[in-house]
This record gives C-alpha cells, structure tokens and sequence, in this order.
C-alpha cells in the first residue's frame, strides 16, 4: 500500500476533515451569539410578512377576474362535504324505513315482479318442442 503522507486521497480526506470541524466551531459560535438569532428571527418575519402581501395581492387578483380564492375553495368543499353527508343519512334513512315496510331491496314500490329479476324482461317466447315445431 501507498504511504499515509503521499497519498493524495489521504490528503484531501484529511484537509475535509479539518475544514468541516472549522465550520462547525464557526457556525456553533455564530448560533450561539444573540445578534444571530435576532438576524435569523428578523428574517423569518420577514418572509411571512411578504407571504401575506402576496397572499392578499393573488386574492384580490382573483376577485377581480372572477374567479374564487383559496378560502373560499376550502370553504366551498367543506360545505359540499356537508351536503354529502347528509344525503348519505337520508340514503340510509330511506334504505332503513324500505327495508321495514316489506318491499324488495333496491325497487320502488309497485314494480317489484313474483319471483322475477327486475332488471329482466319477462320471457314471452317459448322454446322449440323436441318435434323441431314452435308451439
């Protein structure tokens, strides 16, 4: 194997790892300092402060052509959901007092046939007797 002190690989790896520990003492030292936290919480505040902005200039865009805002979106879907719901009860309300009266499953009143599937014609045509003749 190549010597520790000429392998370029070594080198390198070595002068990395130096420079990350640099880093990390700086940075450390940096996070740690009341100027660093004031700067960074500054800069957040900032950056919600323009979300707003933008926030509220895309409303008003979209007013303007017409068209709904995230808000009302969320709200619309929100009462759709609502409304869902509700015909699910009534589906199962109705499912349930059907269900007791004493009619078929999934027919209404009146059309339910003896014995026969509703979503069948009835069969009028008979089938061929054995001579080959149609009765």
């Amino acid at each position: 194997m190549t010597d520790k002190s000429t392998d370029p690989a070594a080198l390198w790896q070595t002068m990395l790892g130096e420079m990350e520990k640099g880093f990390n003492a700086v940075a450390t030292q940096a996070m740690a300092s009341p100027e660093f936290s004031k700067a960074l919480n500054q800069a957040g505040s900032v950056g919600a402060g323009a979300q707003k902005q933008v926030g509220d200039m895309m409303e008003k865009y979209l007013a303007s052509l017409n068209l709904p805002s995230r808000g009302e979106m969320v709200d619309f879907a929100g009462r759709l959901q609502s409304m869902e719901a509700r015909l699910d009860e009534i589906k199962a309300m109705l499912q349930q007092s059907l269900g007791t009266s004493g009619t078929v499953s999934g027919t209404t009143p009146g059309t339910a046939q003896s014995g026969a599937d509703p979503q069948r014609p009835p069969r009028t045509k008979r089938p061929p007797s054995p001579e080959g003749e149609q009765r």
